[in-house]
């Protein structure tokens, strides 16, 4: 070991002696480098040999600067240099063949012909063997290449000049053939040469093909062909080593057998019977053998894929049998029930485990596009119903008929049925093999349960089902799917969520058909109520019993008004009515106090509060009284101290807008006489609260007072011709104003100020009207962009302004 060194001068000694080493290590090493450049260029002409004046290994390197790296592209060449000479020779040879045989040929007679085919051809193929002999193996590629091309031009040539008679596809196709045994025959004899038997492997692909279209054959025979030459082409791809071989074969097999498989599936899809599809069902199942027998001992992912494309051409070759004695409408059902009998392929053992899945994979995409082309129809039947929205207690009839657009509509339940049938045996299948009920094995489970839900109904509609049955299995359905949404962890969670919104969606079903009759809407209605109420009750999860609990309070809405038809009470009327729903409800929240129960009862009652306004807005009245309805249940709702400020706010302003509506009904031109003195006992109300809790908000003290006289004379401000009224809600919002901003109050600022501001806009608007009639048009955008620039300009100080402003009207009470 080195001694440390025991002073910075010693290091620094040390440091440099160091630095010299490396220098001279790596002026060894680019010598080194150097010399080998040599040697391997010199390699190929004299065999292995130092280059003269080249040391003979690491020893013999010299100590001294390392040699100058050879920059690209210099005189002393390289492979690349080199291919590329070697390619445009080639081309160049290439190029005066063609010449030649285009323009000189006819110059000679058949015998001199005969001489420069033998002589040429037989020197451009012999040439190659004595360049790989002289090591030139890149040169020998060229000339190989130029070689085979010659040989082409030879058999045209002979077509044009011998055998001009003969067929042109007949002609090619032995021409093909024969130069596909020849170019194999001196690929294997010459062996050193790459390109002949990837030549042979695409001169191969030809024959059987241009054989069967020159025999005049039909489609179906060019399909065999084709496939036949795929088949030739994987036993090619499997058997014969080189990746250049095997790669071209590989190419070759999957183009000829997408042909015959594209031609059988053209064909089966045509085919009027039996018989003629027949045809194109063998070749589609022989398609899927030649597959299976390229992956059989492929990796993972061609095996799958392979497994896949197999399984859907014998689908399509058997189904496309068996559809030509159906209907149209049944043809879905058909290549169904040929996609699940792929299912048992999973139980052979021999399979390999990678072909089953494929195959399994191609089940699974004719099952899924299966219940694609019916979910339109499907569809249409289970929003069927919705016609009754039109007509309610029209009639049950018209309410059941027709599913959908397809000619006979009871395949699509069919389908429906089938795929959940296999969903759940997938699922059942997994489950008893130890899988846990999560990931694909979930979906299969809820995938299953989707569809029952949805082809039930369905069923029900196009099946011509009696009315009464069809609500009956339609509430069963529902009281089932809710069930399962609760029912612990004896379901799945997917499973579960799915059964719960398939329950909605066939409760919403059952209920736009019991809308056709009056009994039925009040049956179908009482008992999904109960439903729902059950569920809600029974349910751990926050969104289950939440929905539910919704459901519910909508359900015995429909009740409520559905009261009010049958006593012929008018839509005002049966607000009214309607708003007891939201009064039970109102109450269960003060006796129940659960918040994860309270808040979806609260929002079911305030939906029916919606429901109850939107009925009396046509009379004026009665929407009056809904609205001081509503302001009791929201006054009942604040007893909550969780609820009291929101709920608070809400009574007040309901009782405020009650007031304002009342005395519009009541055709008062001046509610001032009405509302000055509530305001004036209000305001003192709110004066003696703040004197007794000073931290009270302004807008619990002064708010409704305040808002009880400015609403109402703000739209009596702008029907108003004359000058008084103006002056005197100006004077007294100028009043409030100055003294929410003395006594910083927020309540009587704002309410105040933007009152202000709107009687200044009603004194002003005439007058702005006229100023704009009297200015130009182009005044108007100016002005705009004046603005928005002096803004942008000003952007950051408005900003603080606006910051400052919120922080001070923060501040007020």
């Amino acid at each position: 070991m080195r001694p440390l060194p025991s002073s910075p001068a010693e290091e620094l000694a040390l440091l440099e002696r160091e630095l010299i080493w490396l220098d001279t290590r790596r002026a060894q090493l680019l010598r080194r480098r150097a010399w080998l450049k040599a040697a391997l260029r010199a390699q190929p002409a004299q065999g292995w040999q130092p280059p003269h004046g080249a040391p003979g290994g690491w020893a013999h390197a010299p100590a001294a600067r390392p040699a100058p790296a050879v920059p690209p592209g210099s005189a002393t060449g390289g492979p690349g240099a080199q291919h590329v000479l070697l390619i445009l020779g080639g081309l160049l040879l290439a190029v005066a063949a063609i010449a030649f045989t285009l323009f000189s040929w006819g110059e000679l007679g058949i015998a001199g012909r005969s001489v420069v085919l033998a002589g040429v051809t037989a020197g451009a193929l012999g040439v190659p063997v004595l360049l790989l002999r002289r090591g030139l193996g890149a040169t020998a590629e060229s000339v190989g290449a130029v070689a085979l091309l010659l040989t082409v031009l030879d058999a045209y040539a002979l077509h044009a000049a011998v055998l001009p008679e003969a067929d042109g596809a007949g002609y090619a196709a032995f021409a093909s053939g024969v130069l596909a045994a020849g170019w194999t025959a001196y690929g294997v004899g010459v062996g050193r040469l790459r390109l002949p038997l990837p030549a042979a492997v695409v001169a191969g692909q030809l024959p059987l093909v241009l054989g069967a279209w020159a025999a005049g054959g039909s489609a179906l025979v060019i399909g065999w062909a084709l496939l036949a030459t795929a088949a030739g082409s994987v036993v090619v791809a499997m058997r014969v080593p080189g990746l250049a071989v095997r790669a071209t074969a590989w190419s070759g097999a999957g183009a000829t057998w997408a042909g015959g498989l594209l031609i059988g599936l053209g064909e089966s899809v045509s085919a009027s019977g039996p018989l003629d599809a027949a045809g194109p069902g063998a070749l589609l199942l022989g398609a899927a053998a030649v597959a299976l027998t390229a992956v059989w001992r492929a990796p993972r992912e061609m095996a799958v894929t392979g497994g896949v494309v197999a399984g859907l051409a014998a689908v399509a070759g058997v189904g496309g049998v068996l559809r030509t004695e159906v209907p149209w409408s049944w043809a879905v059902v058909v290549y169904l029930v040929c996609g699940a009998a792929l299912a048992p392929v999973a139980r052979i053992a021999v399979v390999p485990r990678a072909v089953r899945g494929g195959v399994l994979g191609a089940a699974a995409g004719v099952t899924g596009v299966a219940v694609l082309a019916v979910l339109p129809s499907a569809a249409a039947g289970l929003l069927g119903p919705a016609a009754v929205l039109t007509g309610v207690w029209g009639g049950a009839r018209e309410v059941a008929a027709g599913a959908g657009a397809w000619p006979d509509a009871l395949s699509v339940p069919v389908v429906l049925l089938v795929a959940a049938v296999l969903l759940g045996a997938v699922y059942a299948s997994l489950v008893q093999e130890g899988r846990e009920p999560t990931g694909w094995t979930a979906a299969a489970g809820a995938g299953a349960v989707g569809l029952v839900s949805a082809a039930v109904p369905v069923l029900l509609v196009t099946a011509d089902v009696a009315y009464a049955a069809a609500l009956a299995v339609d509430l069963l359905l529902v009281a089932g799917l809710l069930g399962a949404a609760v029912a612990g962890r004896r379901v799945p969670e997917a499973a579960k969520v799915t059964a719960l919104w398939c329950a909605v969606a066939v409760a919403a079903h059952a209920g736009l058909l019991a809308l056709a009759a009056e009994p039925a809407t009040y049956a179908v209605f009482g008992l999904l109520l109960v439903l729902f109420a059950a569920t809600a009750a029974r349910s751990g999860e926050v969104v289950a019993r939440s929905l539910t609990l919704v459901l519910s309070v909508v359900c015995a809405l429909v009740v409520a008004s559905a009261a009010g038809a049958s006593l012929e009470l008018g839509a005002p009327r049966t607000a009214v009515l309607v708003l007891a729903v939201p009064a039970v409800v109102v109450v269960l929240g003060l006796w129940v106090r659960t918040p994860a129960v309270v808040v979806p009862l609260e929002a079911g009652a305030g939906f029916g509060a919606l429901v109850a306004l939107g009925l009396a807005v046509t009379d004026v009245a009665y929407l009056s009284l809904v609205l001081a309805l509503c302001g009791v249940l929201a006054a009942a709702t604040a007893v909550r101290p969780e609820r009291r400020p929101g709920a608070g706010y809400l009574a007040a302003g309901l009782f405020a807008l009650a007031t304002w509506v009342r005395l519009v009904s009541a055709g008062v031109t001046h509610p001032e006489a009405y509302t000055l003195p509530v305001s004036v006992i209000a305001c003192a109300v709110g004066l003696l609260r703040r004197r007794t809790d000073p931290e009270a908000s302004s807008w619990a003290a002064y708010g409704p007072g305040l808002g009880v006289t400015l609403g109402p004379s703000l739209p009596a401000l702008w029907s108003d011709p004359h000058w008084q009224r103006p002056l005197l809600l100006g004077a007294a919002a100028l009043a409030v104003t100055v003294t929410g901003a003395v006594l910083r109050l927020q309540a009587p600022l704002l309410l105040g100020g933007g009152t202000l501001a709107l009687v200044a806009l009603h004194e002003l608007a005439p007058h702005v009207a006229q100023v704009f009639d009297a200015l130009p048009r182009w005044s108007v955008p100016a002005l705009a962009g004046l603005l928005l620039l002096a803004l942008g300009a000003t952007y950051e100080q408005r900003l603080r302004d606006a910051r400052r402003l919120r922080e001070h009207l923060g501040r007020m009470r």
